[in-house]
């Protein structure tokens, strides 16, 4: 039995990547910063979390050697485990930008070399001649926002107008994408999508990674809600991904989350929608039952990143880092011989910087399972490392860009 089980914490960065000044993103370090702030009681809040951050899985599975040789330090407050379990070091992504899509592909094999399209800081963020077509095509009045924005900020400032004016939501931030909320009852969801779709096909020509679905609930602004049928719309990765190349030798692979989305359903075999970390959880572990010999299951757990990160809650993200440390044994206690389980982000998203966008950092790479020896692989100079070892350990022919740690 060979099964490989690859959980994304979005966004887990643990600081010091070699080029973060070029992205202003210099000094971040999601892990280390968290830490800090727990330790000094700066991360506590009534009700959810109280003192030092606690990941003690993690930590026993290298967590904190691996923050050391990604950012120099161990991270403060959170003691260090007798004994190190499992494979473990970071990755620096060599990509261009600090894009969802990119930081995935990458892990699945394949960097992005080519530069993204973005829209301008100031003035109108989206060309006149795009939302023209946009509008006319979809037989909508026109559209609010046409700016960088929060996306619960913008909804709570204009979506009043938007249900009144039937005008759909559209923003963005400074990663490569094309953000669009509307209402799920007022505008209809699947309005939404089919808008959504029609914007992708139109934004070709701009090379922008990825349009966004942002459905919401409410009637007011103290009321609305995003939901949980958020869509991704991205364009197909540049070469073949370890998905794709995993189907080509008769595997399946079962993509749990986002993940569907994020690699424009290629090379997916299997799409299992949930929304939460909770909820992604209990999904992952009914993948790992429904996995055969040579499959992959992989999850994207998208709290961490769109509910914490973004948003700059430190204690939320403590908080949801230690809830999903603590259900880690419900992991270990699926593994057969033969199992592979590899943790890791795509990039950072230090709630402690400023502004509320991604963050350039290393990610940690932690690996193990049945018969795993326990050791340090360094930092690894690419993402594309982790795919190439999980191509190695289920058996198919390595790709041209990473190189396996097994």
């Amino acid at each position: 039995m060979a099964r490989a089980f690859l959980f994304v914490l979005d966004s887990f960065g643990v600081g010091g990547a070699p080029d973060a000044a070029a992205y202003g993103d210099e000094g971040a370090d999601t892990l280390g910063h968290i830490a800090e702030f727990c330790a000094a009681g700066a991360g506590d809040r009534a009700g959810l979390r109280q003192g030092p951050l606690s990941l003690p899985n993690m930590s026993e599975l290298g967590l904190m050697h691996i923050a050391r040789s990604a950012s120099g330090r161990f991270p403060a407050g959170m003691p260090l485990p007798e004994k190190v379990y499992g494979i473990y070091g970071a990755a620096t992504e060599i990509s261009r930008g600090k894009d969802t899509p990119s930081g995935h592909w990458e892990i699945a094999g394949t960097p992005v070399s080519f530069d993204w399209g973005y829209f301008p800081m100031e003035g109108d963020a989206f060309p006149q001649e795009f939302i023209e077509a946009l509008c006319r095509e979809a037989d909508v009045p026109g559209i609010l926002g046409n700016c960088h924005a929060s996306g619960t900020e913008i909804i709570a400032r204009l979506g009043e107008d938007h249900i009144r004016t039937g005008k759909p939501i559209c923003y963005t931030s400074s990663d490569s994408v094309f953000q669009v909320a509307a209402h799920e009852v007022h505008f209809g969801l699947d309005r939404l999508l089919a808008f959504c779709r029609l914007a992708r096909g139109l934004l070709d020509p701009y090379n922008i990674g990825r349009v966004i679905a942002r459905p919401f609930i409410g009637q007011s602004a103290s009321t609305f809600q995003r939901t949980g049928n958020r869509r991704d719309f991205s364009v197909l990765p540049p070469e073949p991904t370890l998905l794709d190349r995993l189907i080509e030798h008769g595997r399946h692979v079962h993509a749990v989350g986002k993940i569907g989305d994020i690699f424009a359903h290629q090379g997916i075999s299997r799409v299992i929608k949930a929304n939460g970390n909770e909820a992604l959880m209990d999904a992952s572990l009914s993948a790992i039952d429904a996995a055969e010999d040579g499959d992959l299951v992989f999850t994207n757990f998208v709290d961490f990143d769109m509910i914490y990160g973004h948003r700059r809650d430190v204690p939320g993200y403590a908080a949801a880092l230690e809830a999903f440390d603590a259900r880690l044994p419900e992991v270990h206690k699926k593994l057969k011989p033969g199992d592979l389980v590899v943790l890791t982000a795509d990039h950072g998203c230090d709630p402690t910087w400023r502004g509320t966008d991604h963050t350039r950092e290393r990610v940690p790479v932690i690996a193990y399972g049945p018969g795993i020896r326990s050791r340090s692989i360094g930092v690894r100079r690419s993402y594309a490392d982790i795919g190439e070892s999980i191509a190695r350990h289920l058996g198919i022919p390595a790709g041209p860009h990473g190189r396996s740690f097994l």
